[in-house]
């Protein structure tokens, strides 16, 4: 009896695969364009030096690791042994890094950036997709300028979240046909 519940409640994985939302080589950003990422940010960061996001600027990186992204926004600390892995560089805002003039301001640096990982923690621990797209998008539009948010690819989001681009998408469909946000 057991094997046949199981049975009927089997489904069919479907898979899609899209080449283009898996590659980091570029990103296709909203409005179609292609947009090469951050070479000239990442080298730095892959060879140790350490730097700040500045904290009087509303500026930020992702950065994208094998597997998943990571933001580092105002005040946090970006390069060295953290981000020696790191794959690409996605600047937000007016980018401005600054080098730490002190091991009280790195230390403070590393803490931000434990802090930004901990919101970002907190986001992708609600178990709907559409809710973590949600409130990453929230998240986002809260502190950039909503021109801004609309230009990052999904890719981006999508990583950040633990979801498909297609999810990202489809929510900000959703949200622009709607005039506001879907509540969930």
């Amino acid at each position: 009896m057991d094997s046949e519940q199981r049975q009927r409640y089997q489904t069919t994985m479907v898979s899609t695969y899209y080449p283009d939302t898996t590659s980091l080589d570029y990103f296709v950003m909203p409005d179609g364009t292609e947009q090469s990422q951050g070479s000239d940010i990442l080298t730095p960061l892959q060879t140790g030096k350490v730097f700040i996001v500045n904290s009087r600027k509303r500026n930020g990186l992702i950065l994208f690791k094998r597997y998943h992204a990571e933001f580092a926004g105002p005040g946090a600390v970006v390069g060295g042994d953290y981000d020696c892995d790191c794959q690409r560089a996605l600047p937000i805002g007016n980018l401005s890094l600054l080098t730490p003039e002190s091991y009280e301001e790195r230390q403070k640096a590393y803490l931000i950036r434990r802090q930004w990982i901990r919101l970002i923690k907190q986001i992708t621990e609600n178990p709907v997709p559409q809710q973590r797209v949600q409130k990453i998008l929230d998240q986002f539009e809260q502190y950039f300028p909503a021109e801004i948010v609309a230009n990052l690819p999904d890719i981006a989001f999508a990583l950040l979240v633990g979801v498909l681009p297609q999810t990202v998408g489809t929510m900000r469909l959703l949200g622009n046909e709607g005039g506001n946000r879907l509540n969930y």
